[in-house]
């Protein structure tokens, strides 16, 4: 899906959005000097394989937040991670570095990345800052709509507590 695919996507599903364009960024650093009407709901996504490139995940975290791999997967009981490469995250979501985000879940076809989110952005609003698979905008939603359209597409989604 295209930015304007995810919009229209988005208002199909009457998903409640708002939307922020900027420059592009590619990584949190460069996305801290974008004005952002939100700036403590935007989210940070991993996309990350086990050691024998058999299973993949999306952890998305606030922005602001770290994430041990060893940590994590201690807790998800999963194989030694490490960051996916560009050609596997272009393959499997269709993105780019830079540009990461759940929405590119809606491309992985057989539905074989696992989605961890953390239960984070339930508090407060609820809402969660993603790129609209490109990274010239971030749109912002509930963190609650964005797991129900990933769930109705197939992808397994958990809700979990990453510190």
């Amino acid at each position: 899906m295209t930015k304007q695919q995810v919009y229209d996507f988005l208002d199909a599903k009457k998903i409640w959005h708002e939307i922020t364009e900027h420059p592009a960024v590619y990584n949190m650093e460069e996305l801290a000097q974008v004005e952002l009407p939100y700036p403590d709901r935007d989210a940070k996504n991993l996309f990350v394989r086990d050691d024998k490139r058999r299973n993949y995940y999306l952890i998305t975290v606030w922005g602001d937040k770290r994430v041990n791999l060893k940590d994590f997967r201690r807790k998800q009981g999963t194989k030694p991670l490490t960051f996916a490469s560009p050609e596997e995250l272009q393959e499997i979501l269709g993105l780019i570095p830079g540009a990461v985000t759940p929405l590119g879940l809606f491309h992985d076809t057989e539905c074989k990345v696992h989605f961890y989110i953390d239960r984070d952005f339930w508090q407060g609003s609820g809402l969660i800052g993603i790129h609209p698979n490109d990274n010239t905008a971030t749109v912002w939603l509930k963190a609650e709509d964005l797991v129900a359209l990933l769930r109705e597409h197939g992808t397994t989604v958990d809700i979990v507590e990453l510190d």
